[in-house]
């Protein structure tokens, strides 16, 4: 599958924001659904947020419901993460991800076979 890379990680006060941003490649950009993940790459990852192929439906893990949003931009082979009210327990190294799918995205990390290299978020004071 193509190769995903992450950008936007950075230091950032308590209550602040970051954009994380995914950059894909190839036309299996638009066939993957797509998640955001944090601390590990791979079937250990926790799910922070995930999106179907064409950015209708999303999931939100509880600790980020209401401050997170993903989204993606198929014409651009982009995916986002937008952070919001950043706090201490956000800090960790993010990880974008992708699986080919016919329809949503799976929430098991494991399902997911086309991961980048990640970026760090730190929230600090």
């Amino acid at each position: 599958q193509g190769r995903l890379v992450e950008s936007g990680g950075g230091v950032v006060q308590p209550g602040g924001s970051l954009t994380l941003s995914c950059q894909g490649s190839g036309d299996s950009f638009n066939r993957l659904a797509g998640g955001w993940f944090r601390h590990t790459p791979g079937p250990t990852a926790f799910l922070v947020a995930a999106i179907d192929r064409t950015g209708e439906t999303e999931y939100y893990d509880d600790f980020v419901k209401g401050r997170f949003t993903i989204s993606r931009d198929n014409t651009k082979k982009i995916a986002y993460l937008q952070m919001n009210k950043l706090d201490f327990g956000d800090s960790d190294v993010y990880y974008c991800a992708g699986h080919i799918t016919p329809g949503g995205p799976r929430l098991t990390p494991s399902f997911y076979d086309d991961w980048g290299p990640g970026t760090r978020v730190t929230v600090s004071s």
